[in-house]
């Protein structure tokens, strides 16, 4: 069916619809359960495992779990997927891990968090994001990237076999899927200890499955089609860069996945807005200075293309694959949040002594 598809439409009509259901279905179910890696981060600062660290587990074990379900069932394989094939970078995903997460408690959201909340009327996550989105530009291409590829080359790992945590092919693969599954079902557990309502929780659960879905949807393209096609799933910041300087400079935009992902998430998150009666315009207050979003915003840009992806490109899409660069930035993601967090705290607690 689907290489009638692509003879009929295209490779890239059929991965710029992938890209807007996924986004719709990530949108959508990111919106209504607060999904959110730097709320998370923020409530372990304050000593609390709350319903947001649920909230994020819960998304994250899902996307792991059922990627690795999928492996295991044939029905995906992710060895040609940049974040394990390509080589990687260590002191990227560190140092870029930890820009990332500081930026984004400054800008009190991430990169998916932003488009989210864009799609509700918040002008602070548009202009954040829009910042964010320039800045991961010019450190791709502009001015900014002699100084990413600096710190990238500082210590790299080659791709395959050493840049996966756990290959599929060994036979205690089975053993991993096995715990990954029982650490999705603990962290439902812990969120309904946490009073999340079943549907908080199964909204997280279907944003870790979008995850799933773009893997495994890419993939079914890719081996139906005799041209090269990327398999991927849903990451933020490169997508948007890419749509945003394709709408500037190009005549004609390149139909992708990413293309259609964005709009999708923003589609699918004004959606629910919109049935929730939240929608309104939100603006930067006397107490939520401009300044610490943009500054946080250029932090992101900048760390997610160092790292190789935002919270979600490369902590759960990454991550969800057993890349070892993704575990390696999310967890710098937690501790340069965590940290950040905790000196703003500090701070403001020795201002109001």
């Amino acid at each position: 069916m689907l290489e009638t598809l692509i003879d009929q439409y295209g490779e890239g009509w059929l991965l710029l619809a992938a890209g807007a259901i996924i986004g719709l279905i990530f949108g959508a179910a990111a919106y209504q359960s607060r999904f959110c890696l730097r709320a998370a981060c923020a409530e372990v600062a304050d000593g609390v495992l709350g319903p947001k660290l649920a909230i994020w587990l819960t998304a994250f074990f899902a996307a792991l779990a059922s990627v690795q379900l999928a492996i295991l069932a044939g029905v995906l394989d992710v060895s040609n997927a940049r974040q394990i094939a390509a080589t990687g970078s260590l002191s990227g995903a560190i140092l870029g891990g930890l820009v990332f997460g500081t930026g984004m408690i400054l800008a009190r959201g991430c990169a998916s968090r932003l488009l989210v909340l864009s799609a509700s009327g918040n002008l602070r996550a548009i202009v954040t994001g829009l910042v964010l989105t320039l800045t991961a530009q010019a450190s791709l291409r502009g001015i900014l990237s002699p100084l990413r590829e600096d710190l990238s080359t500082l210590w790299t790992i080659p791709g395959g076999p050493d840049r996966v945590l756990f290959d599929p092919h060994e036979p205690m693969f089975f053993a991993v899927v096995a715990l990954a599954t029982l650490a999705f079902l603990t962290a439902l557990w812990f969120g309904r200890q946490r009073g999340l309502t079943p549907l908080e929780l199964g909204a997280a659960t279907i944003v870790g499955l979008a995850v799933c879905g773009g893997w495994v949807m890419t993939y079914a393209i890719a081996s139906a089609s005799f041209e090269v096609v990327a398999v991927q799933s849903v990451t933020f910041t490169g997508p948007s860069a890419d749509t945003l300087m394709a709408l500037i400079n190009e005549s004609s935009i390149p139909l992708t996945f990413g293309l259609g992902l964005v709009p999708g998430v923003f589609l699918g998150a004004m959606t629910i807005a919109l049935i929730k009666g939240e929608a309104r315009i939100q603006r930067f207050e006397a107490d939520l200075p401009m300044e610490r979003y943009l500054i946080g915003g250029v932090l992101m840009g900048f760390g997610s293309m160092l790292a190789g992806g935002c919270a979600v490109g490369a902590g759960m899409t990454g991550g969800a694959i057993f890349a070892l660069t993704a575990w390696v930035a999310v967890f710098s993601m937690w501790v340069g949040a965590v940290t950040t967090h905790t000196a703003l705290n500090l701070a403001a607690r020795r201002r109001s002594a």
